[in-house]
């Protein structure tokens, strides 16, 4: 692996923004500049960060960013600069499972938490970097 490629890979969000998404019940997401902050559930996994789309709609947050991968974190006060990636490997899609179920665990949020295991859900899952 080369040394640019070394450096961006242990890039990642600062203490105090990662236990701010640790601890946020939602955060806001916005691709671009353009498109509108939504608000989303957020996990976090060994220091990254992890969302799902629930209706993956054509005007909807996740297809905005994969047209345009920059875009917006606001958790907190912060707005954070990010950029969005597909998450594919088993093993962390299953660690994200278990830290919605971790997370989100309030009966009210169950229906959720299942629901997010749904394969085409399961299938939108993108993490956030900061850029």
């Amino acid at each position: 692996m080369s040394p640019i490629r070394k450096a961006q890979r242990r890039r990642g969000f600062t203490r105090p923004v990662l236990a701010a998404l640790v601890d946020a019940p939602m955060i806001g997401l916005r691709a671009g500049r353009e498109h509108r902050f939504t608000g989303v559930w957020v996990v976090v996994v060994g220091k990254r960060a992890f969302v799902r789309s629930w209706n993956d709609k054509a005007t909807g947050w996740r297809r905005a960013f994969r047209e345009e991968p920059s875009g917006e974190v606001r958790v907190g006060d912060r707005v954070v600069r990010v950029r969005a990636r597909p998450v594919r490997g088993p093993r962390i899609l299953e660690a994200i499972e278990r830290a919605y179920a971790a997370k989100y665990d309030t009966k009210a949020s169950q229906k959720w938490v299942r629901g997010f295991r749904v394969a085409r859900r399961r299938a939108t899952t993108t993490e956030f970097v900061p850029r």
